[in-house]
């Protein structure tokens, strides 16, 4: 990473299947380089990005940035983030239980963010439960469903702009009951009247939702929290430096993941791109890619080189939870990294976490490639292929298809990874990684501490 002058702007982009350590790497870079403002620029309130401070402070960040435990830093919800208000109000409380300062006047959001209803929420939870064993992974926040409504009753749509206007939200409100209460009807005969689906069932019937929901919602615009996207550009000129905090990972976004077990956001840096390219400012930018030392998914969907080798040896904030359940892990595939590489056009800058995992090995295995027989229409889905047939790259769609990257995801559940291994010094880990992305790692973590975080510097200024 090399020294800057003028003001410059730090992209975290998740190439797994997120919880690579993006909270970490945000917290990192603020402390570094004296960035006043973090920036989420997409995703929604299901994000779960974990800082411990140099005190043993822990927080997982939802919606405020994961630079918020530094004095003075303010969090921007952009357009492109999906809020949730009444989480959002319970998550400032718990920040100023841990020490957080004037919390509330640290954090603004967007007045075209769009905002999770309770009956979004709800929602989300009720397909989810009816998919029974076949799950899609979904957090039960209710952001895919919120993202959904929106493109398809784009008039209906409660943006946090709509909460200064109490009636009109009410009215907005009422129609999504109707329409997601009609929607659901099939379900309700499917799933039982009582337990989970019951709870959720129950908030569309209790005629108190509306009213007790708004009086929580509105009280962001009485904090002052819900402000034009101009503010954004305000905020950058007075900082140095600003941190755009990514939610999720590549592989699983929303065009590029493995439908259906994707979630419903651009993963990649475009939008905060776009957000750059708006402001008009000068700024020099730096797109940091994070990995872990391991694959690491949390919900169903494709993982090829998945072991329990691992789980016993792991120790970690992200743990199983009633909608995703467990945390799942796996040997480092290079062949995925290299596809999340090609999807974002690869990046400036790349980090490795969780490298204090070596500690507890005495062998460490990157997948090199997949083992599969030719079948017809592997050319769409495989970019290249190496010695004895083994696939070592996959092909990024030349256009958005749902139905190709669902072909892609059953592709991928029948694979056999080619393994690898090495002794689990840190040395040879990184002499492989590099090897097999063909391309430099620039910083490594060795815990979740932004001190743990040191840069890789050869021949190069810091």
């Amino acid at each position: 990473m090399k020294a800057r002058s003028g003001r410059r702007a730090s992209i975290v982009i998740d190439l797994g299947f997120g919880d690579c350590g993006k909270g970490l790497l945000t917290d990192f870079l603020v402390r570094r380089t004296g960035a006043s403002v973090v920036v989420r620029y997409n995703g929604g309130a299901q994000a779960g990005h974990n800082v411990v401070t140099p005190d043993g402070r822990h927080h997982t960040f939802a919606q405020f940035g994961a630079g918020t435990f530094v004095p003075g830093v303010r969090t921007f919800l952009s357009r492109y983030v999906v809020i949730h208000p009444t989480a959002l109000l319970v998550e400032g409380e718990a920040l100023r239980t841990k020490g957080v300062g004037e919390v509330f006047s640290r954090i603004r959001i967007s007045e075209r963010a769009r905002v999770i209803t309770p009956f979004h929420q709800s929602a989300n939870r009720l397909r989810e439960l009816a998919r029974g064993e076949s799950r899609h992974g979904s957090c039960g926040v209710g952001v895919g469903e919120t993202v959904q409504d929106a493109l398809e009753h784009p008039e209906e749509t409660l943006h946090a702009g709509d909460l200064r206007d109490a009636a009109r939200s009410r009215r907005k409100l009422q129609r999504i009951r109707e329409r997601k209460n009609e929607e659901l009807r099939a379900l309700w005969t499917a799933l039982p009247a009582g337990g989970p689906a019951g709870r959720e069932r129950a908030i569309f019937e209790h005629e108190g939702v509306i009213g007790a929901w708004l009086e929580q919602a509105t009280h962001l615009v009485k904090l002052g929290l819900v402000v034009p996207d101009s503010t954004l550009r305000d905020w950058m000129t007075e900082s140095p430096a600003t941190v755009f905090e990514g939610a999720q990972g590549v592989l699983l976004d929303e065009w590029h993941g493995f439908h259906p077990f994707t979630t419903w956001s651009d993963c990649t840096a475009a939008n905060a791109l776009a957000l750059i390219a708006e402001s008009g400012l000068d700024i020099e930018v730096e797109r940091l890619g994070v990995l872990r030392s391991h694959m690491a998914r949390h919900g169903a969907g494709p993982l090829p080189t998945e072991t329990e080798l691992l789980r016993p040896v792991l120790s970690e904030h992200n743990v199983h939870n009633a909608w995703q359940g467990n945390v799942r892990y796996g040997w480092f595939d290079a062949v995925l990294a290299r596809y999340a590489l090609d999807v974002v056009g690869g990046v400036d800058a790349l980090a490795i976490t969780h490298m204090d995992l070596l500690k507890q090995l005495r062998t460490w295995k990157v997948c090199a490639g997949y083992q599969r027989e030719p079948m017809p229409g592997d050319s769409e889905l495989i970019a290249h292929r190496g010695g004895a047939g083994l696939v070592t790259r996959l092909a990024v769609a030349p256009t958005s298809s749902l139905d190709r990257q669902a072909r892609l995801a059953g592709w991928l559940g029948d694979v056999t990874p080619s393994l690898e291994e090495c002794a689990a010094n840190e040395g040879a880990v990184l002499e492989h990684l590099e090897r097999h992305l063909g391309r430099t790692v620039d910083l490594v973590s060795h815990g979740p501490r932004a001190r743990d975080v040191s840069l890789r510097i050869r021949n190069r200024s810091a």
